[in-house]
């Protein structure tokens, strides 16, 4: 079975022709170090309320690391978020690298002091994903957090949701925003049926998942399900991508997805897991415009 880790490592290190070699450059550093897209999507799910449009910036998986994704650069994307005016900020997981090509760790507490100047008039709520715990020997050993990634986010005042919501108000018009525990960290702390009992009453929900598989059992009572995870598989050639962290293949890769009338974004995301290697799937802020639908 190829593997992504066996995919990424045959296109990075092929064999040394100059066309390979130029491709392996952009992969290698120019498409993961160098780009910055926007991805835009403008929804009108089923079970969102009327009222002006809500805008949604979503951050996924910076995986931070020197020198794809080093403090500069990171700092560099909150600006460019800034300046999309967001009326609401969600973080869906992975914000720091951990695989063998990384030349500099960057300090969880950098990357919080950097998150923490995200501005939105709804604030920055922010989700675990599965590196924020398999990449923490000490939660490891403990079986459970906080997380080195828990204690950084509370210093520096950013929310964590975990099988959790939060209400909030956007216009007069309330809704909650959830958090669902990560999908594969000991072998599962989602637990959806918490969830959904956090919502304290009928007003429109949103869901936030760091793995996109959960959308397969998201009930409707969520109008829109947030995730991240497969930064769209990190190479997509000729509109395949090979390789998807997802039992569901292609399905979830990347991008708005509409299923029995729910609705799903998944982010490409921001940094590299396995290989620093993306092609055909650069870095992007995540911009998400709600609508109420006709």
């Amino acid at each position: 079975m190829l593997t992504r880790r066996t995919f990424l490592t045959r296109l990075a290190l092929g064999p040394p022709s100059a066309a390979i070699f130029g491709g392996g450059a952009y992969a290698g550093w120019i498409e993961p170090a160098l780009s910055l897209h926007i991805a835009r999507w403008r929804l009108a799910p089923m079970g969102w309320a009327g009222g002006p449009p809500l805008r949604i910036v979503a951050l996924a998986d910076p995986h931070c690391a020197e020198p794809w994704m080093p403090l500069s650069r990171l700092a560099a994307v909150v600006a460019v978020a800034n300046r999309l005016r967001p009326d609401l900020v969600v973080l869906l997981g992975d914000y720091r690298a951990s695989h063998r090509f990384v030349a500099g760790d960057v300090p969880l507490a950098g990357i919080a002091a950097c998150l923490v100047r995200l501005r939105a008039p709804l604030g920055v709520h922010a989700i675990l994903g599965n590196h924020d715990w398999v990449d923490d020997p000490a939660a490891m050993r403990r079986g459970g957090g906080p997380t080195e990634t828990h204690r950084a986010f509370a210093a520096a005042g950013l929310p964590l949701l975990q099988n959790a919501a939060v209400r909030l108000t956007w216009r007069g018009q309330p809704f909650w925003l959830a958090g669902l525990g990560d999908q594969i960290a000991f072998g599962g702390m989602d637990d959806l049926d918490a969830t959904m009992r956090a919502l304290g009453d009928g007003a429109p929900a949103l869901l936030l998942a760091h793995e996109p598989d959960i959308f397969a059992r998201v009930p409707d009572r969520f109008a829109l399900t947030l995730a991240g995870h497969t930064h769209g598989g990190q190479v997509a050639i000729l509109g395949h991508r090979p390789v998807v962290p997802s039992a569901y293949g292609e399905r979830y890769a990347w991008g708005h997805v509409r299923e029995g009338g729910r609705d799903l974004v998944v982010s490409g995301g921001l940094g590299c897991s396995i290989l620093p290697v993306r092609l055909g799937v650069p870095p992007e802020i995540t911009l998400i415009e709600l609508s109420s639908p006709l």
